[in-house]
């Protein structure tokens, strides 16, 4: 017997929580076509100063869970789930902005495909009310997500979804504020969740909206990117590094340039420019080497292979950590090179107005390829912690086939 437990988080919802709570109650008779037997629903007052709670517990067919004050969000959702008794677990808003007669065709979607989370979409072209400000933000958010977990969703912040319970296992722990549903889009992404969208029409709130766009945006924000730092840290800090060595190798090709053409002497533009390019170059390898640092933390925190690339698959095999040490010796060799040349030169008579482009880039050069060398060391010292209980476990003679 498969039941549905659908669970409602509400604070202060007096006007429109017994409309929501009748129609989740109807869908209960479209279920069983779609291979759901039973329907639970329970309401989660969280900590409500009105009539909620009294509404919800003279509704016949409802379990009311209360927080004696409020706690959040995902706090309610999180309780209603220790509560609820399905094998499939579901939640929508109180403010009648969800349709609760599409859970049917969600739960369908769920159990016909081998999904793991449906997610009912705002943003994937059915008829939705939402004002323009929001669906800026969603649609910024969801962008994050997608480009963050190599998956193209459309809304990362819909509060109506149906998933497994077992699912929760890797989801967990999730926030208790509003950004509860955009955080468990990221984590379902990066734990390989099988998550889909369906479609659904989105209407107007009942009542004044709990949702501040500046400072719940903020939060979304920040808590997708430290989110996704937890799991793919080279994605995030490689794209900004490369960025970086990007901007700093026009700005060394433009004083080529300008060099082979006879100019020796810089200004105050100029000036910065090199401050900029150094600054730059040292910086972009030692965020991307950050990153894939961080990815061999990760992987030994979670224990699990490490993951490798900026954009889904690795760009190099073996990846481009691997290279490093190489690059590191090179680096290493032709700044040592370029420093002790400029050094002869300077010796030989040659002005400091001439040489002081070549000692800047000897040292730039050389500090690369330092960064390069340390993180090659450190990242080969965890990869071989983070083989360690496998290589154990072949020795002994226990790992699993």
């Amino acid at each position: 017997m498969t039941t549905l437990s659908v669970v409602i988080p509400a604070l202060n919802e007096e006007n429109g929580i017994a409309d929501i709570m009748q129609r989740v109650l109807a869908v209960g008779r479209q279920l069983p076509p779609v291979g759901v037997d039973a329907l639970e629903l329970i309401v989660v007052d969280d900590g409500s100063s009105d009539r909620t709670a009294e509404i919800v517990r003279s509704t016949a067919g409802v379990r009311l869970e209360q927080h004696p004050v409020n706690r959040g969000y995902g706090a309610a959702l999180k309780t209603g789930f220790r509560a609820a008794n399905g094998e499939l677990l579901a939640f929508l808003d109180a403010d009648g902005t969800y349709p609760p007669e599409y859970f049917p065709l969600l739960c369908e979607t769920l159990l016909q495909n081998g999904n793991d989370i449906v997610v009912g979409s705002r943003m994937a072209g059915a008829e939705s009310e939402m004002p323009m400000t929001r669906r800026i933000g969603n649609t910024v958010f969801a962008g994050m997500i997608s480009l963050l977990g190599r998956q193209r969703i459309t809304d990362s912040a819909s509060g109506m979804r149906v998933f497994r319970r077992e699912v929760l296992e890797k989801l967990y722990p999730l926030p208790d504020g509003l950004n509860f549903t955009p955080i468990m889009s990221t984590r379902a992404l990066h734990e390989d969740v099988h998550m889909v969208e369906v479609p659904i029409p989105y209407s107007e709130r009942v009542g004044r909206s709990k949702l501040s766009v500046v400072r719940d945006g903020t939060r979304y924000v920040q808590t997708i990117t430290w989110t996704a730092l937890n799991y793919n840290p080279v994605r995030i800090l490689g794209m900004i590094g490369l960025a970086a060595l990007a901007i700093s190798a026009l700005i060394a090709l433009a004083v080529v340039v300008a060099r082979l053409t006879g100019t020796t002497s810089v200004g105050p533009v100029g000036a910065f420019a090199l401050f900029s390019m150094l600054v730059l170059a040292v910086t972009g390898v030692s965020l991307f080497n950050l990153g894939a640092t961080f990815n061999y933390l990760v992987a030994l925190f979670h224990n699990r292979p490490v993951k490798q690339g900026l954009f889904g698959k690795p760009l190099f095999d073996p990846p481009l950590d691997k290279h490093f040490w190489w690059m590191g010796l090179i680096g290493l060799a032709v700044g040592t090179l370029i420093g002790l040349v400029s050094l002869v030169l300077a010796l030989e008579g040659w002005p400091a107005s001439r040489m002081w482009f070549y000692y800047l880039l000897s040292a730039l050069v050389f500090l690369v390829g330092l960064q390069f060398l340390i993180s090659w060391i450190l990242m080969r010292v965890l990869e071989e912690l983070s083989q360690r209980d496998r290589l154990a476990a072949e020795d002994l003679g226990t790992a699993g086939g």
